[in-house]
């Protein structure tokens, strides 16, 4: 096989709880995790070493050679696999880059599928997922998809039902933000208060089995969003005229920049499109459903 395409989805968090922080440096966290249909695609083909490139309006912001996640994730995929083996990635970039919705985190995943298709390794997808938790917290939940709850750093996961599907209206800042940035805020914000262990919501689980868009909006939580908004005040502009505008829930996606919105259904999404693509420091306002699937090839 000469070469490989794989799709693979963002994602936003509708309940990101962070616990204390560890002595390791990272935070022990309850992640509910709901993949959405804005997608990349990355092509792998034959070639003698392990090269990327990237097209699309977020290719001059992606990283091209060790900082690339996709170029990481072949190599660890070569180096389990014990293969002397290279591979030519194409990125075709949709998913906003330091956006909050794991867009390198996906392109890692994707890779992982793509390489193990062109290489012919058959490697089942739980071994994938073991390799993609090394590389990120959130590369495994790319290559799962769908709807799960996220424990420890985020990386074992367990599937959850969703009686969706659900709609969605992504504002994507002009602007991007660094995840350690977001975290370090996080932790300087909750100095000396008390931080309970976080545990999952189980008003907003029901929601998602129950395909209650209203209860869900209600229940979206986020607890990197005052350390956003601190770094970034105008996203909070950005989540305000998304609520004047009709939102049944409003919350920044993951650390941000992005805004994510819930419509009860298509046209209500539409109409928060094109209310929110006027905002001041919107780059884009894009419409999703979820659940998506996760990596998978085409």
């Amino acid at each position: 096989m000469s070469s490989v395409t794989v799709r693979v989805p963002a994602k936003v968090n509708v309940q990101l709880s962070v616990g204390p922080l560890r002595e390791d440096g990272f935070h022990d966290l309850v992640n509910v995790f709901h993949a959405v249909s804005i997608f990349d695609e990355v092509v792998a083909r034959e070639a003698r070493s392990i090269t990327v490139s990237v097209t699309g309006g977020w290719a001059a912001e992606v990283p091209l050679h060790d900082g690339n996640l996709a170029v990481r994730a072949a190599r660890a995929l070569a180096a389990r696999a014990g293969l002397d083996r290279g591979a030519e990635l194409v990125i075709h970039k949709t998913i906003p880059v330091a956006g909050g919705m794991a867009g390198g985190s996906a392109d890692a995943a994707a890779a992982l599928v793509a390489c193990d298709e062109l290489w012919g390794l058959g490697l089942p997808r739980e071994e994938l997922m073991e390799i993609g938790a090394e590389l990120g917290s959130d590369v495994p939940f790319s290559l799962m998809g769908g709807t799960a709850l996220g424990t420890g750093r985020g990386e074992r996961l367990a599937p959850l039902s969703v009686g969706g599907p659900f709609h969605w209206v992504f504002a994507v800042a002009d602007t991007g933000l660094s995840t350690a940035h977001v975290y370090k805020e996080c932790d300087r914000l909750r100095e000396g208060a008390p931080v309970p262990e976080p545990r999952p919501d189980a008003a907003l689980l029901a929601a998602l089995r129950d395909g209650d868009a209203a209860e869900l909006g209600r229940r979206l939580a986020n607890d990197l969003e005052p350390a956003a908004l601190a770094l970034h005040p105008p996203l909070a502009d950005t989540l305000r005229a998304g609520r004047d505008a009709g939102a049944l829930g409003a919350i920044v996606s993951g650390s941000g920049a992005t805004c994510a919105f819930l419509a009860g259904d298509a046209a209500h999404a539409a109409e928060l499109a094109r209310a929110l693509a006027t905002t001041p420091g919107t780059r884009a306002a894009v419409v999703a459903e979820g659940p998506a699937p996760g990596a998978t090839l085409v």
